[in-house]
């Protein structure tokens, strides 16, 4: 069953599919869709102040499924690694989250075409003492120890650059990476360049800092940048395609630009002509 705290619906226990209309059918009948998020700002985080879920995908979400003849959304907050576990498990619709789109991934589940694409970041201690400006610097200097959140991209570009395991500290959350690395259980956390920068501007700390001049990660010869989207259960054709109909006319749009620049994102960060299909092929 499902119960609300603070306005956010928390899964409990698997919820029986008891009629056989497609999920598109289901949420134009009712007016209503229950999305998944994992709490990350700025793709899609609860707001205590306005007791409101928001960010780039929870925004973007509403005004497409507005667009769609839904206008009531359920949130439904997961661990990020439980998103995709949870999707197959109908505890929620669609995944909300900035979830980047990845062959491996798409194994799994089916997404829209992308919203945004961005580079990655670290989070260092003042100073920057190891020395470290990418992934490749952590795998090839003993001494360095790297924090990345469960079912992250960032897990799988460390695995997929060869970082090995025992420099790896896998975390449930970023704030627990960031104690982490003050504590000295590692010298780096991992994140999106937005997120990284959204992290550093809530702690106000002098104590740790954004490293500068990194180098995004280099696999199978090229440089990767992570290509944001929805997330959809792969029978749930009609509902993702009639999602990306409604995405392909907002994306880049004037009313786009303004509704993502209060979450750091603006035309640098448009995905151009790259679509889901692309990007769950496999190298």
């Amino acid at each position: 069953m499902f119960v609300a705290v603070a306005g956010v619906i928390v899964w409990q226990a698997n919820r029986p599919n008891v009629n056989t209309e497609t999920t598109l059918e289901r949420i134009q009948r009712t007016g209503t869709i229950r999305i998944g998020f994992a709490n990350e700002n700025p793709y899609g985080y609860l707001d205590t102040k306005a007791q409101k879920v928001t960010g780039e995908a929870p925004e973007i979400a509403r005004y497409i499924l507005k667009k769609m003849g839904v206008d009531h959304i359920e949130p439904v907050v997961a661990d990020f690694g439980s998103l995709i576990p949870g999707l197959k498990a109908k505890r929620f619709d669609m995944i909300a989250a900035g979830m980047y789109i990845t062959p491996d991934r798409g194994k799994e589940i089916a997404f829209s075409n992308p919203t945004y694409a961005i580079g990655e970041s670290f989070i260092v201690l003042a100073g920057n003492p190891l020395g470290l400006h990418s992934y490749e610097d952590v795998r090839d200097n003993p001494e360095a120890r790297l924090g990345v959140m469960g079912g992250s991209i960032e897990l799988v570009y460390a695995k997929k650059l060869g970082i090995d395991e025992s420099k790896i500290s896998v975390f449930a959350d970023y704030a627990s990476a960031l104690q982490g690395l003050k504590g000295d259980q590692i010298d780096a956390v991992a994140a999106t360049y937005l997120t990284v920068k959204d992290l550093l501007r809530k702690q106000d700390s002098s104590d740790i800092e954004q490293v500068q001049d990194f180098r995004d990660p280099v696999i199978d010869g090229k440089e990767t940048r992570g290509y944001g989207a929805f997330g959809f259960r792969k029978q749930d054709v009609a509902l993702r395609e009639r999602f990306n109909e409604e995405l392909a006319k907002f994306i880049g749009s004037p009313e786009h630009l303004t509704l993502i620049q209060p979450f750091g994102f603006d035309e640098s960060t448009l995905p151009g002509e790259v679509t889901a299909k692309e990007l769950t092929k496999a190298p």
